[in-house]
């Protein structure tokens, strides 16, 4: 059980060193992408990017060019889903930015079946 509780404690310490020097390596405004999780993107993919609900993808841990491709297209309508094409409608390409390297350092869940 401690040995668990160590090892949580050493993932969650090596998340927050990757969120800090994740926005100053990439140029990304971590806490302006947290402001946009906050008031939209958490009611499907939680703060975390681990959404609990089944039908919406977990973003955490995600390569951060793929997470702003998708945006990106969905922005365009290259790719299509009409719920995220609203929502990345109102993204400026720094925002997306922002959001991926947001979401690319957040530490994935996964969850066992017992």
């Amino acid at each position: 059980m401690k040995r668990s509780i160590a090892i949580r404690r050493a993932t969650g310490v090596a998340a927050a060193v990757a969120f800090i020097t994740a926005g100053s390596a990439t140029g990304a405004d971590l806490a302006a992408a947290k402001k946009i999780v906050n008031d939209t993107c958490q009611a499907c993919h939680g703060m975390d990017g681990n959404s609990q609900i089944p039908d919406n993808p977990k973003l955490a841990g995600q390569h951060r060019d793929y997470l702003a491709k998708a945006l990106r297209d969905y922005k365009s309508g290259a790719r299509k889903n009409p719920v995220m094409a609203g929502f990345a409608g109102l993204l400026s390409p720094q925002d997306i930015d922002n959001l991926a390297a947001y979401f690319s350092v957040q530490p994935p869940v996964l969850l066992q079946k017992m």
